[in-house]
């Protein structure tokens, strides 16, 4: 019993370890972190940080940049006139005018010359040569040789490539997961496919196919783990599958995608949410309404903004503006609760909400970025 008491404690202990999150913040013009009490985790003492990335946060001592620990104490000493955040276990600094990757440790990354340097995303960097682009790996050797004029962002561990006026996606390891081909593609990779254009016809690309939508004059993004994504045909608004059909027929002046079982739709200028059978649920009622988070809230606006439960009723007041998180991490643009914290700014600054409605450490910032992982 000794020994399962242990291994329970350790097992919750270890969670609550790779769990632990940050959020720099500015009080008093010195910046700090919290964590998710509201509780400083480094004291405010810093004239310019970043987030934290890979474990390590950038911050500027007499001008120059280093990275602290999540103690704040030094990992790589202030030696830079620049550095980029950490990603895939490098981060780009700039020393004597030129740019190098080093590692957490510090150490140079050697890799071949080039014009110009790229954030590592999904465990690559983009690499030019000439007029073309490929890929670069954390091994400093090139897993894709320079190919396309364009490739995008990173999403969900595709992207984007272009080459002349085509589209097409490939992985990080530059594997063709959709030949260069289409007019258009969009941006996020789900399991539910990607939209696209070919011909003049807007579609759906899933599983290799092609699958044309019937008059679609706009397509967006899956969302989540949602199987409809809303597209626009004769300027109304419905969603559709996979397969490119429409599983509710446009009908509604505007729409924003699934969640929870339940997206945003507007009736006029009213804002209101449905179901997946197409029934309103919660009545238009709203300026404008955002997606559900995983754990059931969402941003609905009045005068400003405030956040809703999954039956309609509101949770924090619309008293407040909120702006998308995570963008210049993940290229992604939730907006509202994410991983159990809205931030919210105020006539008093910026905060954090709980999902109790509980302003973290009753407390109001300068500024304030959002939640990230310190490990």
């Amino acid at each position: 019993m000794k020994k399962l008491a242990f291994l329970l404690v350790l097992i919750v202990n270890t969670f609550t370890l790779c769990a632990q999150e940050y959020a720099l913040v500015r009080e008093d013009d010195k910046f700090g972190f919290i964590d998710k009490t509201g509780a400083y985790a480094i004291e405010p003492q810093f004239e310019k940080a970043g987030s934290f990335s890979n474990g390590l946060a950038a911050v500027l001592e007499d001008d120059f940049w280093g990275f602290v620990d999540t103690k704040g104490e030094w990992a790589i000493k202030p030696d830079y006139d620049r550095v980029k955040m950490f990603n895939s276990g490098y981060a780009l600094v700039l020393k004597d005018d030129q740019w190098n990757y080093i590692d957490t440790t510090g150490k140079k990354l050697e890799t071949p010359n080039s014009e110009k340097y790229y954030d590592f995303e999904d465990g690559v960097a983009l690499f030019r040569a000439g007029d073309k682009v490929g890929l670069l790996g954390t091994s400093g050797k090139l897993v894709l040789e320079p190919t396309y004029d364009v490739i995008k962002k990173f999403r969900n561990g595709h992207a984007k490539v272009n080459n002349g006026e085509l589209w097409g996606m490939i992985d990080a390891t530059g594997k063709v997961i959709i030949p260069v081909e289409y007019e258009e593609v969009g941006n996020t990779y789900k399991d539910a496919g990607v939209y696209a254009k070919k011909n003049g016809t807007f579609g759906i690309v899933h599983n290799g196919s092609f699958n044309p939508i019937d008059n679609a004059t706009k397509v967006h993004n899956f969302y989540g783990d949602s199987k409809l994504t809303y597209a626009s045909r004769e300027k109304k608004t419905g969603f559709v599958n996979s397969n490119g059909e429409w599983a509710l027929e446009p009908k509604f002046d505007k729409a924003r995608a699934f969640s929870n079982g339940l997206a945003p739709v507007a009736e006029g200028k009213k804002w209101g949410y449905i179901n997946e059978k197409g029934e309103m649920v919660i009545e238009p009622q709203f300026r404008d309404a955002e997606v559900f988070s995983a754990s059931g809230f969402a941003p609905v606006k009045d005068k400003a903004w405030g956040f809703i439960n999954t039956s309609g009723e509101v949770i924090i007041p619309m008293e407040y503006g909120i702006s998308g998180n995570f963008a210049f991490l993940k290229g992604s643009e939730e907006k509202g609760f994410v991983n159990g914290v809205a931030r919210v700014k105020s006539k008093k600054g910026w905060g954090f909400f709980n999902e109790k409605g509980e302003l973290l450490g009753d407390k109001w910032f300068q500024n304030a970025e959002p939640f990230v992982s310190v490990k």
